[in-house]
């Protein structure tokens, strides 16, 4: 907007003052012709100027607060700029020339200049209609204090009151009615004739009940029977009325009822304030808050708004459905094509779902970005709701046309039929933001189902994540070892670190409840240096502990952590802190992160085995195995998958196929120079099996469950030459 203003007026760049004036005479300019001031058209600039610059000040406002705006529509009215057509230039300025002139900087404030200038001229239209409303009052209050006054004093007196009553009736500038109980007329004047487009005579021929309206406020009639029966003195409501041209004309309707000197009802006297621009004004606001600038479509505010009275206590509704809608690859349209293109594959999209949605009693609404949602109510069950989304996906078969070319496009959705009593209105969001999710890792074009034990799943999870950040902080991780022992004489030769969270409510968490998540979040490097120097002091203090014992500590290297630049420098880093040399420290990498490391992941691991660090391949034989690849790799160990030693002893008879597969590996290990580690090891058979192969080391519960490290000496002593006893049959080994 600064660069618009700085083009389109060089006074702008005058100073603020300058542009300032210049805006306050535009504005002159467009309210002086229809105000009814007294002021000449120069006294009425002068008057506007501080107000120009209180809206500049409030549109640049740190921080913005736009309810002051109404002091200035209630000093128009005191200015006697009361014609509707006053506020409606006003506001119109406003929009046009307001940031032309006076342009606000809003870097690093939250919302648009624009967002803000529409916020500034609803409270300014709201202060204009609310000082013309209290103005209105008061001409009100004194017809009907004339009114009350005439029936109460002295014939003599009452002549001369019912001559000024006759006046202020005649001369008001709102609509005055007068009835009888029976709701015939008995007189109007001339503003309501002209407000309805009615002569007086032909107002004189109805009755009140004709002018009931479909759009009349609940229980209207009902306060107008209370005031025939003297329950009510009076009443007041918005109002509709059809006039003779068959427009509409919204009214604030004051109806009082007037009662005789025994008090008794005698007739109601309606007074009526034009309101139709104030009320044409508001339902420009309020669409412009609860649709969606760019399809028109409803916006999440309504979408939720028409989902909370669903679901609302009392409601009628017994069921919603909803299918919560994402476009697949939108993100490459607007990266390839630009932002503008992105645009209208929304509005042609949307335009989609629209046509697609034929029945009145269902919304769709964009809930923003690519996200779009459908509120059903009482659907004939899950199916209709299925067969819904897949109109919603199949409608998008053909391509659509945006950015000047055919773009091919597809959606997924996710979808949740309840009854209206089970959720709240989040809660259905979430649970079909969900099912989306579920479809969405799937494929594309797909749609999937809320399930309630998936969603408690994701809930758990998203608690997780949501405790994750501080998790380390708190000190609620703690480590366990697992021995690695030598299969040639049983002796301990080293143990992995395995990572356990114990969480507050949860428990103890084992690493693939949470380190999926610390991947995804990022925080998977901080908990993996935290790893790394924990297990290395605990092997130098196993080594003080033990000094003949050559041990050496395995630890788990994220994909993560392998592609950190600082990799080489944190790990040589702990080490010295440590006092532990390179050869007692192994990092594990999986088979498949390790095969795709790219050269800088590679190089940086090649540094660490020139320094002496181990490097092992982890979980080898449960991925693409790309052995053309093998011998590039800085590999000191290949670790064989659990899976592959599982069927190597099963009931006493070795599998052949299993056993062939772990012969081919084991020679191609040694072909390349690596010494091999068996995973999962849990009988005497296997580690028996595992010898004769040639495999150097192995782990598993037949050597020792992961435990605390205190426990690690005490374990060494026993396996010195001799195995430990098999665990027992009906246990199997934990998920690492």
């Amino acid at each position: 907007m600064t660069g618009i203003a700085a083009q389109g007026d060089p006074a702008a760049a005058r100073g603020p003052c300058e542009a300032l004036d210049r805006f306050a005479a535009v504005w002159c300019r467009a309210v002086y012709p229809v105000s009814t001031t007294s002021l000449s058209r120069a006294e009425l600039q002068s008057y506007l100027e501080p107000l120009a610059a209180r809206l500049h000040a409030l549109l640049a406002g740190r921080p913005f607060h736009p309810w002051p705006a109404r002091e200035i529509g209630a000093a128009l009215v005191r200015a006697h700029c009361t014609d509707p057509q006053a506020l409606a230039q006003t506001l119109d300025v406003i929009e046009s020339y307001l940031l032309l002139y006076c342009p606000a900087d809003l870097t690093g404030e939250p919302g648009t200049a624009r967002s803000r200038l529409t916020r500034l001229q609803h409270h300014l239209a709201a202060g204009y209609a609310r000082e013309l409303r209290e103005r209105a009052l008061g001409e009100q209050e004194a017809i009907s204090r004339a009114a009350l006054t005439a029936r109460t004093r002295a014939e003599h007196a009452l002549r001369a009151s019912e001559a000024r009553f006759q006046a202020l009736f005649r001369g008001a500038a709102i609509g005055i009615s007068i009835a009888d109980l029976q709701g015939r007329i008995i007189d109007v004047n001339d503003a309501l004739a002209q407000m309805l487009a009615a002569s007086p005579e032909d107002l004189r021929r109805l009755n009140v009940t004709d002018f009931v309206h479909p759009d009349d406020a609940d229980g209207v009639w009902e306060l107008y029977q209370d005031s025939v029966r003297g329950e009510r003195d009076h009443f007041r409501v918005e109002k509709p009325y059809f006039r003779q041209d068959g427009s509409v004309v919204w009214t604030d309707l004051t109806v009082s009822l007037i009662r005789d000197e025994q008090g008794c009802p005698q007739y109601q006297v309606a007074m009526l304030e034009d309101i139709t621009e104030r009320r044409m004004l508001h339902d420009r606001l309020h669409h412009a808050a609860t649709h969606d600038p760019l399809t028109g479509l409803p916006n999440r505010a309504l979408f939720l708004e028409r989902l909370g009275r669903a679901l609302a206590p009392g409601s009628p509704v017994r069921t919603v459905g909803v299918c919560y809608l994402d476009l697949d690859g939108f993100k490459a349209v607007n990266d390839s094509l630009g932002h503008h293109a992105g645009d209208e594959l929304l509005g042609a999209v949307a335009e989609r779902f629209r046509r697609c949605l034929d029945d009145p009693g269902r919304t769709v609404a964009r809930m923003g970005g690519d996200e779009f949602t459908v509120l059903v109510l009482d659907p004939a069950g899950e199916e209709e709701m299925t067969d819904l989304a897949e109109r919603l996906i199949d409608c998008l078969a053909t391509p659509v046309d945006a950015g000047g070319r055919r773009l091919s496009v597809t959606v997924s959705a996710g979808v949740l039929a309840c009854s209206a009593d089970a959720l709240q209105p989040a809660e259905v969001v979430q649970a079909a933001d969900i099912a989306l999710l579920r479809a969405k890792g799937q494929g594309t074009q797909r749609w999937a189902l809320y399930d309630a034990d998936s969603h408690a799943r994701e809930i758990a999870r998203s608690t997780l994540c949501t405790h994750l950040p501080t998790a380390l902080e708190r000190g609620e991780f703690f480590l366990e070892y697992q021995p690695l022992v030598s299969l040639a004489n049983g002796s301990v030769v080293g143990a992995e670190a395995l990572v356990r969270w114990r969480h507050p409510q949860h428990g103890t968490l084992g690493p693939d409840a949470f380190v999926p998540l610390a991947e995804q979040t990022g925080l998977i490097v901080p908990l993996g240096r935290w790893v790394l120097e924990t297990a290395c002091a605990q092997a130098r203090a196993w080594q003080r502990e033990l000094p003949g014992v050559p041990l050496r500590i395995n630890v788990n290297l994220a994909p993560q952590q392998a592609r950190c630049p600082e990799l080489v420098h944190d790990v040589l880093r702990i080490l010295k802190e440590a006092e532990l040399e390179p050869q007692a420290l192994c990092l594990e990498v999986t088979e498949n992160a390790l095969i795709g490391a790219d050269d800088q992941a590679l190089h940086a691991l090649r540094r660490l085995t020139d320094h002496g660090v181990a490097i092992a391949l982890d979980d080898f034989g449960t991925g693409y195995s790309n052995f053309s690849h093998l011998h590039r790799l800085p590999v000191d160990t290949l670790k064989i998958d659990r899976s592959l030693i599982g069927d190597l002893a099963a009931a006493g008879e070795p599998d052949p196929t299993a056993e062939k597969i772990l012969t081919a590996l084991v020679s191609l290990a040694r072909a390349l120079g690596l010494t091999v580690t068996a995973e999962g090891v849990e009988t005497a058979d296997q580690a028996d099996r595992l010898r004769a192969l040639g495999c150097d080391t192995a782990q598993g519960w037949l050597y020792g469950r992961p435990g605390a490290a205190d426990a690690l000496p005490a374990l060494a002593a026993s396996l010195s030459g001799s195995l430990l006893e098999a665990v027992p049959d009906d246990q199997s080994s934990p998920t690492m």
